[in-house]
């Protein structure tokens, strides 16, 4: 087989890439190691930036986030038993979506099915080769053979357990990485969210999120310990703790239900530069990992498509190479940006253990700050909704 790009990886930035690619005449392969089923149960974040939804709109696949998808003009901040909002559309002038990265793919397969695109599912053993020459290809086995697939570029789309980041030799690629002492326990219930909009909540338990995916679908998270195992959290102490971290009449307004899933998600920050060798780019949780708090993950992958998007078709519409040549560049300034906001605000909220009695004095006055202070709450607000590309 021959294709123009390539794409390793048939999650939500290899298929908005593959889209965006599709509706300029840019041919593109998707292959994904699992089944198309396996890739659609898999539930993931769910707030989307202003400029992702935009690429689902240039895309052609933004109808069904614009209708079903929930705006949240602002979001709550709950410490010490109390309850302060920041206020998106007045500070900014712009908010976020509320819309599952499960029904981001959902539109983005129909799509590309509507389309034609080629997608191959449950390919193993992808192996990228000669990404350093002018001819690219990769091999992977399918249907009990080994198939080639050559190539102009391979954009690894594949997350960070894939095979792209690790084609590019140790001694060109440096890695950075903190991990956290804490991971986040998460359920789903078909239950109505306790709010209109996310809560954020500090307590001296630990840190909470409450989260929506409609309005009787509800996705709530407590910080727990790394040791800690799902079956080890009946539903109902794990309401129970919820209830504890947060104010009292929000944990009076909660609804709660049986759990329909159940799942603990460590906590890393990661870069790995830089983002392109030879005909190779990175993409998304290839290159990058940030902690889930700032509702940076799926949009920082946005970002890297806008960039690697652009960038292909400026090559192929006009013979530019500026594009492609920077993208490793480029896409790290903004990615460096979002690994910090993710950062503060996962320190802002989380209590580790380490922390002394002054650590945990200057993270109250932090929020106290932030409370009062207009141009703090900007700051949090431009970043929330969205860095620009």
């Amino acid at each position: 087989m021959r294709t123009q790009v390539a794409i390793i990886g048939g999650g939500p930035s290899g298929l908005l890439l593959g889209q965006l690619l599709m509706k300029q005449g840019i041919d593109t392969v998707v292959l994904e190691r699992q089944t198309c089923d396996y890739v659609l149960a898999r539930i993931r974040a769910g707030v989307l930036e202003t400029g992702f939804a935009r690429l689902m709109r240039e895309a052609g696949v933004g109808a069904r986030m614009d209708k079903e998808g929930i705006i949240h003009e602002g979001t709550g901040i709950a410490h010490e038993g109390g309850l302060f909002r920041i206020d998106f559309e007045k500070l900014t002038g712009d908010h976020v979506i509320v819309y599952g990265q499960t029904e981001v793919t959902r539109d983005l397969y129909d799509a590309r099915d509507a389309g034609g695109g080629t997608t191959l599912f449950e390919c193993a053993g992808v192996t990228p080769h000669d990404l350093d020459t002018d001819a690219p290809y990769i091999t992977f086995l399918q249907g009990g053979r080994v198939n080639r697939l050559d190539c102009d570029f391979v954009a690894g789309c594949d997350g960070f357990h894939g095979p792209s980041r690790q084609a590019i030799p140790e001694a060109v690629r440096t890695e950075y990485e903190k991990t956290y002492p804490f991971g986040w326990l998460g359920i789903l219930s078909e239950t109505p969210p306790v709010d209109h909009e996310l809560i954020y909540a500090n307590s001296e338990r630990g840190f909470a999120l409450c989260s929506m995916r409609n309005a009787n679908l509800s996705r709530y998270y407590i910080q727990c310990a790394l040791s800690d195992r799902p079956e080890d959290w009946e539903d109902d102490a794990f309401w129970t703790e919820l209830k504890r971290r947060l104010p009292e009449d929000t944990a009076e307004k909660l609804v709660t239900g049986p759990s329909i899933e159940k799942s603990i998600a460590p906590l890393r920050s990661f870069v790995c530069e830089p983002m392109r060798w030879g005909r190779l780019f990175l993409c998304g949780d290839a290159a990058h990992i940030v902690p889930p708090t700032g509702a940076k993950g799926l949009n920082t992958a946005a970002s890297d498509v806008h960039y690697l998007y652009h960038g292909m078709v400026a090559h192929y519409r006009d013979g530019e190479s500026e594009g492609l040549d920077r993208y490793s560049e480029t896409a790290l300034k903004r990615i460096w940006k979002t690994q910090r906001f993710s950062w503060s605000i996962t320190n802002l909220l989380h209590r580790f253990p380490e922390q002394s009695e002054f650590d945990l004095h200057v993270q109250a006055a932090e929020l106290a700050f932030l409370a009062e202070n207009e141009a703090a709450q900007r700051a949090l607000a431009e970043n929330y909704v969205g860095l620009p590309y």
